[in-house]
């Protein structure tokens, strides 16, 4: 029985076992068809989670279009404006560790519930706000729950998807982003015709909307199994494993293939010299590169030119001459519509079919040569004013996001959450955030300022990081395409690093006869 090509890695060395295939490849396709079902309905009720993150970083773009806004906040510029943005994220670094704690001690759900009680006090708080102080603390507010959404969903995402679909349920959780920032626009272009602080107050008030909804259904997801069997709760992560990514079959060879990789990489973590921290995410070469990646790649989300866009957009249309707060509202309304789009019927769907580091290179060079583009179209608006470079700078804006929606929306999360091995993937993801949260609050920070001082010159910068960007991708970042999370451990710390020989073999040969069991009795039920 042959494999096909999405499950092989980038050689031809078969990754998956017997077992394993016997599940995927084989002809029960109507409980594939349950199982899929059963995990990616848990794994994109997780998504929802990025939704509402997305939701509360994307409004301030919105409301900075809103004169009622600015008016009630004595139209801020410059430092004050990167402040009010900053505190978000800074407070999205505050919450990181404790949610990590508490994700690892008590488990990826409990966290969950926390963030779900404090968000609807800050979203309140902010709809409230009589002055720039008590805005600030609402944003702040905001940023430290959304933190215990933003770790563990993932996580949670990676450990519960079927095997096959593990990278696209991952890639699809970050681009719901996007349909947070859709909310965003789309709920400031309706009210901005609003006379009255509730211009502003309506956006801000419908961010409890989807914590509210999701807080009545967080109990039906189930814990990580990862998670149990580290906690000795073997029974209940077979349960769990059963019943999403096997249909109810409690003989079925996937789940005794999962339970056993999982068992013996726990094993294996637990018997090195070193216990987990964050201290062993730096001890060796492989997780000094794992921790490097995950760092780098989430800083330079921010720093790869979309944060002007994402929370400055107002000003980059003032740049070009676009002025008009209906048009500027409209405009950010259509741009999150067209990244949502794209995201999902691009980057998360190709993830498997061309691969992490392919969609890397290729989104990273796009991006650099529309930012270039860019560039020269809007140094030449400053010079002419003419309307037509205004309209292709704006062009070049939606061309960017194109490559960009296709690449550093799916994965970045995708990408990090698969790189480490169980003990370390909850430290791994906080390394992520924390890399994402700097870049956000010094983007947001000095943003506005060098957007004031310099103008179009500041893309510039832009255009040399991403240069810089795509010669670092393609002599660092290793595809992890066609590999089971305890495989891709193989790619940094060299080959059955996560099983020791004997025991691999041994799991293998052992579910190869089940699996040929299996098929055996499938074959006589479908002739029969």
């Amino acid at each position: 029985m042959g494999f096909p090509a999405f499950l092989r890695s980038g050689s031809d060395r078969e990754v998956y076992s017997p077992g394993l295939l016997a599940d995927i490849q084989g002809v029960a396709k109507q409980r594939e068809a349950l199982v899929s079902h059963e995990a990616s309905a848990a794994a994109q009720f997780l998504s929802r989670d990025s939704l509402a993150i997305r939701l509360r970083g994307a409004m301030m773009n919105g409301l900075q279009t809103l004169p009622q806004w600015r008016n009630t906040f004595g139209k801020p510029t410059g430092a004050l404006l990167g402040f009010m943005n900053a505190v978000y994220p800074i407070a999205k670094v505050a919450g990181l560790f404790p949610a990590t704690w508490i994700g690892d001690r008590y488990g990826r759900k409990k966290v969950l519930y926390i963030g779900f009680a404090l968000l609807p006090i800050g979203a309140a708080l902010q709809g409230a706000s009589q002055n720039t102080p008590m805005f600030i603390v609402a944003r702040f507010l905001i940023g430290f729950a959304t933190s215990f959404l933003a770790q563990p969903s993932p996580i949670l995402v990676t450990e519960l998807a079927y095997p096959t679909h593990r990278a696209r349920a991952t890639a699809l959780y970050n681009t719901c982003f996007y349909l947070g920032a859709v909310l965003a626009a789309w709920s400031t272009f309706g009210t901005f015709r609003l006379q009255s602080s509730w211009s502003w107050r309506i956006p801000s008030l419908l961010q409890q909307a989807i914590p509210a909804f999701q807080s009545a259904f967080i109990f039906w997801v189930p814990e990580s199994p990862r998670w149990l069997m580290a906690n000795k709760k073997e029974e209940e992560a077979r349960r769990i494993l059963t019943k999403y990514q096997a249909g109810g079959d409690e003989n079925s060879p996937l789940v005794e293939f999962e339970l056993s990789e999982i068992s013996q990489a726990l094993e294996m973590e637990k018997a090195s010299e070193h216990s987990p921290s964050y201290v062993e995410l730096v001890r060796t070469g492989p997780n000094r590169h794992r921790t490097a990646l995950a760092f780098l790649i989430a800083f330079f989300t921010q720093w790869n030119g979309c944060s002007v866009l994402s929370y400055y957009l107002t000003l980059v249309l003032n740049t070009i001459g676009i002025t008009e707060p209906a048009q500027q509202t409209l405009i950010n309304g259509m741009l999150q519509i067209f990244n949502w789009i794209v995201a999902v019927c691009g980057g998360a769907l190709l993830v498997d079919r061309v691969g992490r580091r392919s969609l890397f290179l290729i989104g990273t060079s796009g991006m650099l040569l529309s930012y270039i583009a860019w560039t020269a179209l809007n140094a030449q608006f400053a010079k002419t004013h003419d309307q037509r470079l205004g309209t292709a700078v704006l062009v070049f804006i939606f061309i960017y996001y194109f490559f960009y929606d296709v690449s550093w929306t799916p994965l970045p999360i995708a990408y990090t959450a698969e790189i480490f091995p169980y003990t370390l993937r909850g430290r791994g993801m906080t390394t992520n955030f924390v890399g994402t949260y700097l870049g956000l609050v010094s983007g947001q920070f000095l943003n506005p300022i060098a957007m004031e001082d310099m103008g179009w010159r500041y893309y510039i910068v832009f255009c040399a990081i991403l240069f810089v960007m795509v010669v670092a991708i393609y002599l660092w970042v290793p595809e992890t395409k066609g590999r089971t999370l305890e495989e891709i451990a193989e790619i940094f710390d060299g080959p059955r690093s996560h099983l020791t020989a004997g025991a691999a073999d041994e799991n293998r040969t052992r579910l190869s006869t089940k699996t040929a069991e299996v098929e055996l009795r499938e074959d006589i039920a479908t002739r029969g």
